[in-house]
């Protein structure tokens, strides 16, 4: 070896005793390449490993919409169990929802992976996961950040954010102002806390109940673990076949912040929903958290889904219709309310 490679041996072994092992990262990058490259969708035009990834422009008369978020401290919670193969998912369908909402398909999705130390069985859990979800909702997983700070996360922990972009027709560009008193709240379930909560539901569950990740889960069939990290479901298979044959008026993705500060994100101003808490029980989780954390309705309400993780607008005309193609999707719609004029915002009944 010349004088120059032992220098640059020994400057990658100080740079690995520092907590940044650069070889072992490529290793693992090259070896998901395949499992990447399965998840390509017409329109992409470059290979993971490049500075950018690259995807041809859509057509001029359409909208690029994108979004961003994190899967939060249910990592946490995947940390304690061991299982990483699903909050890869559960970022990816968050993101795919929050587009949905203003009528928009995937394209193409980044991810983000910040830890202290790159572990490479649980970086190819996440990626697995990540491009599970990609292939399910016809959109490309592009490109993505893994990075290694030592100090800044804490040991064996990660971050991990993601990015969506997205395209819609400018006609069809959905933003609620259509929506009017008289039109009816159509909520499709959650498959559980989805991406939000977690703080609180920890702290309920591991600290005030004193169960631990593989303990059963009062109520459910499951363990903790299994009820906690239930996939953030998508909606996007469903609400594309809904909007295909209803005029949607508006749409809201349930997440942190619940019915009570989603919902109005779309409503237009003296316009107000009137939620029927009475129309759909949220399950035993949320029971759980709320009984034994004392955790008052309206908090819970605002802090979690309680079962609705999507509502659809319509007018009262275009309920049936929306009814029959949501049931034939297996999607199990729900009446949950109306609107009224009143004061911009949500009411619990």
């Amino acid at each position: 070896m010349s004088g120059k490679g032992i220098a640059m041996a020994k400057r990658k072994s100080a740079y690995a005793a520092a907590g940044v092992d650069i070889d072992n990262k490529m290793k693992a990058l090259t070896a998901i390449k395949k499992m990447v490259g399965r998840t390509t969708v017409p329109g992409v035009l470059s290979d993971i490993g490049l500075f950018g990834g690259l995807f041809a422009s859509p057509g001029r008369d359409q909208v690029l919409v994108a979004s961003t978020d994190g899967v939060g401290t249910k990592l946490k919670v995947a940390a304690m169990a061991k299982r990483h193969d699903t909050v890869g998912q559960d970022i990816v369908n968050h993101c795919v929802n929050d587009i949905l909402v203003q009528g928009a398909r995937p394209l193409f999705f980044l991810d983000y992976i910040g830890t202290s130390r790159f572990m490479p069985g649980i970086f190819h859990d996440v990626i697995a996961g990540l491009c599970k979800a990609c292939r399910e909702n016809g959109c490309a997983l592009l490109g993505g950040e893994t990075a290694e700070m030592p100090g800044l996360y804490p040991p064996g922990e990660y971050d991990l954010v993601g990015t969506l972009v997205g395209v819609v027709s400018r006609k069809q560009i959905l933003t609620g102002r259509g929506i009017r008193p008289g039109d009816v709240a159509i909520g499709l379930p959650s498959t559980g806390l989805h991406t939000n909560g977690y703080s609180l539901a920890r702290r309920v569950i591991f600290e005030q109940a004193g169960l631990g990740v593989r303990s059963r889960m009062p109520g459910m069939r499951g363990t903790v673990a299994d009820a906690l990290l239930a996939v953030h479901r998508s909606y996007l298979k469903p609400i594309l076949k809904l909007l295909a044959s209803v005029p949607v008026q508006g749409m809201a993705h349930i997440t942190g912040g619940g019915l009570l500060d989603n919902v109005p994100r779309v409503l237009p101003d003296g316009v107000r929903l009137v939620v029927d808490t009475a129309s759909w029980t949220p399950g035993p989780l949320f029971d759980f958290i709320q009984r034994v954390g004392k955790v008052d309705r309206d908090e819970m309400y605002r802090v979690f889904n309680m079962g609705v993780g999507y509502v659809v607008m319509v007018r009262e005309r275009d309920v049936p219709r929306t009814l029959a193609v949501l049931r034939a999707q297996r999607a199990s719609p729900v009446i949950i309310g109306r609107t009224e004029r009143g004061p911009h915002g949500v009411a619990l009944a």
